[in-house]
């Protein structure tokens, strides 16, 4: 089942740096009593993951927090380790929260899953931005594959303000 507007976020772990070191974070509980922006991309590093998507959300940040939002992440089928190098590469440290799902079991739950063995890339996620309001999901714009026209920050800032 693929998670819609209306829909609580579930249950489920994905990593994140805290501390200097790897730890797990419950998304659910971490979605209560607060708004976050939420976006997914199919891989850190990627080009329009890395040219477009990333820096969209880094460069709106401040607006972004101006309409409520409280917390900014970024999801993709990585390791940590990974996600660590590309938040310190791309400036995103204090702005983005990078959440690493290495083995795709959270996106798999969000019914957000991605084959991508014919590019060489295993499973991964789709991209896609959403809004989560004390964890329940607001707005969802989902890409078709190898896009990028509905997910952008700005997209999403148009559509809290």
């Amino acid at each position: 089942m693929t998670i819609s507007v209306g829909d609580k976020l579930p249950e489920g772990k994905v990593v994140h740096i805290e501390s200097d070191k790897p730890n797990s974070l419950n998304m659910h509980l971490f979605s209560m009593n607060k708004v976050i922006a939420l976006f997914s991309v199919p891989g850190a590093f990627t080009p329009t993951c890395n040219k477009k998507h990333l820096p969209g959300f880094i460069s709106q940040e401040v607006a972004l927090k101006k309409n409520g939002v409280d917390v900014i992440c970024c999801l993709s089928v990585n390791d940590i380790h990974v996600m660590n190098a590309w938040s310190q590469s791309s400036g995103a440290c204090d702005k983005i929260k990078m959440l690493a799902d290495g083995n795709c079991s959270y996106t798999t739950q969000l019914g957000m899953e991605l084959d991508l063995s014919v590019a060489g890339m295993g499973m991964r996620g789709r991209r896609f931005s959403m809004l989560i309001d004390n964890g329940v999901v607001k707005i969802l714009n989902v890409e078709e594959p190898r896009e990028f026209k509905v997910s952008s920050a700005e997209i999403l800032l148009e559509q809290i303000s």
